[in-house]
This record gives structure tokens, C-alpha cells and sequence, in this order.
């Protein structure tokens, strides 16, 4: 592995689920928005059902099909209602 990392940062009911705001994790090369959010299923069971979440890549929303890279600071976090 290439020791390369993305800070993940939890908001709202996600962080609680996680019990974390933010942590470091290992991303070797490139992914999907998608395929990282199974990897954070694996790892968060309890955020299931996963497509919900929306994600932010380097503070700009993003779909689920954008890539990820080593280096990019990932926000995750659920979809927000008006009211």
C-alpha cells in the first residue's frame, strides 16, 4: 500500500452513528463515491441503507459515480430537509 489517506468527516445523525466526526482512512488509488461508500458500510453497518448519503469531495457536493482520490478530504453526511 501506498501509505496515501482521505480525511473523512461525519455530520449529524451519520457522525452519531459512527461515533466519530472525522477520521483518516487508507485509499491506495483512486474510487468511485460508490464503491467507497460500501467499504463504509463494511466498516458502519448501522449507516445502512448506505445510498442515502450524500457526500462532498474537497467541500463541493458530489455524485456517487465522482471519484476519490488519495489526498481528498470527504464529507458524509444525510440528505437535509427544509422545514
Amino acid at each position: 500500500m501506498s501509505g496515501a489517506m482521505i480525511n473523512v468527516l461525519y455530520f449529524a445523525h451519520v457522525a452519531e452513528l459512527t461515533k466519530t466526526r472525522e477520521e483518516q482512512w487508507p485509499l491506495p488509488q483512486a474510487l468511485t463515491g460508490a464503491d467507497w461508500l460500501a467499504q463504509l458500510e463494511l466498516r458502519y453497518p448501522q449507516l445502512s441503507p448506505i445510498k442515502r448519503l450524500k457526500l462532498a469531495v474537497n467541500q463541493y457536493h458530489v455524485g456517487h459515480d465522482s471519484l476519490i482520490k488519495p489526498g481528498d478530504e470527504v464529507a458524509v453526511f444525510e440528505p437535509v430537509t427544509g422545514g
